[in-house]
């Protein structure tokens, strides 16, 4: 398996972190680091004590090794965090068979329908962390392929792709399905939907996010309980999708407090 790169001093912050929770002894960290300033010297000093290996090199090491990398990747500011050998799966990624059967009476749960944009993605996990958000789901097809692993996403969701519970289905439909089944109101955000501020969310909520383009699938909004909207007065007929999640979420987090 080729090396993997992860650039961005909050993706790779986040990615030191959950090094304690790392068994796979095949991966070997290593982080390579031109003339440090301030913030990667503090981000060294958290390796060092992780026991992670951190070689200095020159900067034009670190050009070649990202020129392959996405281009929003190629900054990569002096530090990059590489992995060697064979990963194993990410250690927030979740079996949603599993999860279903365990979970409890208060939870909430983010499904992305169709959304393959990697900055959307990677805003999305991060108000996902912020929120606490018990899991999100998205689909094997019509979805971001190796969300959690992508880089973007990491820089875009500032390190939270290694910290929100994610699973990967083959079908959204039988998920909601199960939800429902497992006492779970499940939501579809939409334009043309009921003012979020008219409804009061439940302890078991469940909330799809489609894309800005075709939406919500059919068969999917079929299963849903209620169609949601966030009144807006601008003259653009919708909010980009990360922002839209963000602020349901919100709402949602917001009722529960009270």
């Amino acid at each position: 398996m080729a090396d993997k790169y992860i650039s961005g001093f909050h993706a790779i912050e986040e990615r030191l972190r959950s090094f304690h929770s790392k068994s796979d002894s095949q991966v070997k960290w290593e982080l390579l680091y031109a003339s440090p300033g301030p913030r990667v010297k503090k981000i060294l000093a958290q390796a060092k004590v992780l026991g992670v290996l951190a070689t200095q090199v020159e900067k034009k090491e670190l050009d070649s090794l990202v020129v392959n990398l996405p281009e929003t990747a190629q900054d990569h500011r002096g530090l990059l965090l590489r992995l060697r050998g064979e990963a194993s799966a990410p250690s927030n990624l979740v079996d949603f068979s599993h999860w279903i059967r365990s979970v409890g009476d208060n939870a909430l749960v983010l499904m992305l329908d169709s959304i393959t944009d990697p900055h959307n993605v990677g805003a999305i996990l991060r108000s996902c962390d912020q929120f606490g958000v018990d899991l999100v789901v998205m689909p094997e097809r019509r979805s971001l392929k190796d969300p959690l692993e992508n880089e973007v996403v990491g820089r875009a969701s500032a390190g939270a792709n290694a910290w929100v519970p994610v699973a990967v289905v083959p079908n959204l439909v039988r998920v909601a399905e199960q939800l429902k089944e497992a006492g779970f109101w499940v939501y579809g955000a939409d334009s043309g939907g009921a003012s979020v501020t008219s409804l009061k969310f439940p302890e078991k909520t469940a909330l799809i996010m489609g894309s800005e383009g075709s939406g919500i699938s059919r068969l999917l909004e079929e299963h849903c309980d209620a169609i949601v909207s966030i009144p807006t007065t601008g003259r653009l007929d919708s909010l980009n999708v990360s922002v839209a999640t963000g602020v349901l979420l919100f709402e949602v987090r917001r009722q529960g407090s009270r």
